[in-house]
């Protein structure tokens, strides 16, 4: 028998970037991207394998997305239009700032009920699935319940996460009691441990939950069973749900908002998503002088300048879009990005928002021949959440109240009914009113960041899709500290230093985001990259 540590990579490897005809799928999970392909061949569209892969990845990666968290999707079809899809979470009418100082916090913590906010995945699935789909949700979801069943064998990148996530879920267990994590480590342990790479890892529960999910187009999870199980164990446990917040919830469907970046349309979600963050960012680059070589200090130190500026409004502004008191047009008008942009100079700047008046993620795409493309994105935010899951669900409940804030001031102030400000983001590139593609970057604060670099790395640079997500990234983490992945040149790291920027250099790219891009170009040849820093994986038929 062989042995070896699957952790151990001692050569670089070089991807080439892969092109296909009739149908395309990118995750950030091989078994992911063949489930959508294998419904492709079954005669389902892009959107149909888009659910498909939806329903799985909370199987094959849940230390990053599950049943109980977010999704948001751009979604363009045959026809030549793009839908916006928002499907997060709302507060519980239960859950308020008092009730957090009450428990004995100043700061909506990581785990536990006290981070927890009704889920909107489920309804999100169901939605498109409503409007686009072509295929019963109970065929969609077949592999995804026959692998939970079967079993998988755990890929290598989840092997450290869910290691860090038992080790997290442990000691809030400890904190608060084992009566409300006992379902977590029931439904995502083998024999008391987390799984290793390699490792079989089988969810039964998971299994149920989707056919009953699959039976009812999703509305047990709002209005039945399902529903009536996450609340009873919230009120045996000490959470905060109600029947009715529950009831009261559904997904929107919502016009992308976009700005145009030197000849090419950009669109994200709006808020209460920070994809516009990404607007606001280009909008101040497309401005300055990049030059031709994108390995420069100055082309670094130019995105990063332009990244705090567009991040810190949108730490102040983003929210809820019925309680921002800024406007999206404010934000993202030439004016406000000609007055940021000259802010910037030869040297890091402490950011500060301006007036614009006058942890974890999965992402993934889709496209077929007719023209469906769809980028998709859904989380549980920082990894499993917050720990909670519900026994014999395999429902693992997300930690999106984090986003809120406890400053009665702010746009974001924690109320029962408010979606908090949101980190996933999925994009969209278009030209001339035709598709290019589906492009995203996962990683919680670092989306934003990561979709800037790709999309000037796309456009700027002339970069193969492979090449825009393998070049080395950088994160800006506040004030004038960025991180820098060690492939960075070293002498571009010390020349930031020198120009006023606080420089780590990382040796571990976890942080860095993980992505996943279709470029589909004039004769309908899909050209496709998947993320080198994650187990990412391109089927195509």
């Amino acid at each position: 028998m062989l042995t070896f540590d699957p952790q151990s990579h001692r050569y670089p490897s070089i991807r080439n970037i892969v092109y296909a005809k009739n149908g395309m799928v990118c995750t950030s999970q091989p078994l992911a991207s063949s489930i959508g392909i294998e419904i492709m061949r079954r005669g389902g569209n892009a959107i149909d394998a888009a659910i498909a892969v939806a329903g799985a990845l909370p199987l094959v990666e849940p230390v990053c997305n599950g049943i109980g968290g977010d999704c948001f999707a751009l979604i363009w079809t045959k026809e030549g239009k793009l839908y916006g899809l928002n499907a997060s979470g709302i507060c519980p009418e239960r859950l308020t700032a008092q009730a957090v100082r009450e428990r004995g916090f100043e700061k909506i913590p990581l785990t536990g009920w006290t981070s927890v906010i009704v889920p909107g995945a489920p309804a999100g699935w169901a939605a498109v699935h409503e409007r686009f789909c072509t295929m019963p949700l109970e065929e969609l979801w077949e592999p995804a319940i026959r692998t939970a069943r079967q079993g998988y064998p755990v890929s290598v990148n989840n092997e450290p996460l869910w290691r860090n996530e038992y080790d997290k879920i442990s000691k809030a267990a400890s904190r608060d009691g084992i009566e409300a994590y006992q379902g977590w480590f029931d439904t995502f342990t083998v024999d008391g441990s987390p799984p290793k790479a390699g490792e079989l890892f089988r969810c039964p529960d998971m299994a149920e939950t989707l056919t009953e999910l699959a039976r009812t187009d999703c509305k047990s999870f709002y209005h039945g069973d399902i529903m009536k199980r996450i609340v009873a164990f919230s009120e045996k446990t000490g959470g905060f749900f109600t029947e009715k917040d529950f009831e009261a919830y559904d997904a929107m469907w919502v016009e992308p908002i976009s700005i145009n970046y030197k000849g090419y349309d950009v669109y994200e979600i709006p808020p209460n998503g920070h994809g516009i963050t990404v607007l606001m960012a280009l909008n101040i680059l497309k401005g300055l002088e990049l030059g031709e070589d994108r390995g420069s200090a100055q082309v670094y130190h130019k995105m990063i300048e332009a990244m705090k500026l567009a991040f810190v409004d949108a730490r102040k502004y983003v929210a809820d879009a019925r309680f921002m008191t800024q406007k999206v047009e404010d934000l993202l008008s030439d004016r406000y990005a000609a007055a940021r942009r000259s802010l910037i100079g030869g040297e890091a700047i402490y950011p500060e928002a301006g007036d614009p008046s006058c942890g974890d993620t999965v992402y993934f795409c889709t496209a077929d021949a007719e023209g469906n493309m769809v980028s998709f994105i859904q989380s549980n935010y920082k990894h499993f959440g917050s720990g909670i899951v519900v026994p014999g669900t395999a429902i693992s409940l997300q930690d999106r109240a984090m986003d809120l804030s406890m400053d009665p001031e702010s746009d974001n102030y924690i109320e029962g009914g408010k979606r908090s400000y949101h980190t996933i983001i999925p994009g969209f590139l278009a030209k001339d009113g035709k598709a290019i593609g589906p492009f995203g970057v996962m990683g919680g604060f670092m989306q934003p960041q990561g979709h800037m670099q790709v999309i000037v790395n796309t456009i700027d640079f002339h970069m193969t899709p492979q090449e825009a997500l393998d070049c080395p990234r950088f994160q800006w983490v506040g004030g004038k500290k960025i991180q820098l992945e060690r492939s960075v040149p070293s002498h571009v790291g010390k020349a930031l230093a020198r120009m006023g920027h606080e420089v780590e250099v990382l040796n571990d790219d976890v942080n860095m985001g993980r992505g996943q891009i279709i470029w589909r170009n004039g004769d309908g040849v899909l050209a496709g990259g998947t993320e080198s820093r994650a187990d990412g994986s391109i089927c195509v038929f």
